[in-house]
């Protein structure tokens, strides 16, 4: 009896969840491909700037080496710890000067390519961090 006491006893603790999962976020990514994202069920084609409450597309910037001040308003608007951007199929980095508004603000930033963001922006938004995801899309810029 004692063996089956214990195997009951393991089932049961296997079985309980070890954290409740709720997702307070009302946007998650879903799926991205070369020129385009997924934002619960809508495609995006053109550039955009994501947090777990708030959308905003397009957004209007030309390109990574581009990125400016003006361009990043909304970004900072949206009041993050961290900062994801993506940029495309490949990682690349942006001039240092985006850096330094990122750090004058007590910004974090970390650059990824489009399929690196999503994953880390997912599970970033299921621990309920304040995370941003700057998103460039390969359609939005022709090639």
């Amino acid at each position: 009896m004692r063996g089956v006491e214990r195997l009951f006893k393991f089932h049961y603790a296997a079985a309980m969840p070890l954290a409740e999962d709720i997702v307070t976020s009302r946007y998650r990514l879903s799926a991205y491909s070369h020129d385009s994202v997924t934002v619960n069920e809508a495609v995006y084609r053109d550039h955009l700037v994501l947090s777990g409450s708030d959308l905003h597309s397009p957004w209007q910037v030309a390109g990574l080496e581009e990125i400016s001040a003006e361009c990043l308003q909304p970004v900072f608007e949206m009041s993050p710890e961290v900062v994801l951007l993506g940029t495309r199929t490949r990682q690349r980095f942006p001039e240092s000067r985006v850096y330094v508004l990122f750090g004058e603000r007590g910004i974090g930033l970390e650059v990824m390519d489009n399929g690196a963001l999503c994953r880390t922006f997912n599970i970033l938004i299921a621990e309920d961090r304040a995370v941003v995801a700057a998103i460039l899309i390969d359609a939005a810029l022709g090639d």
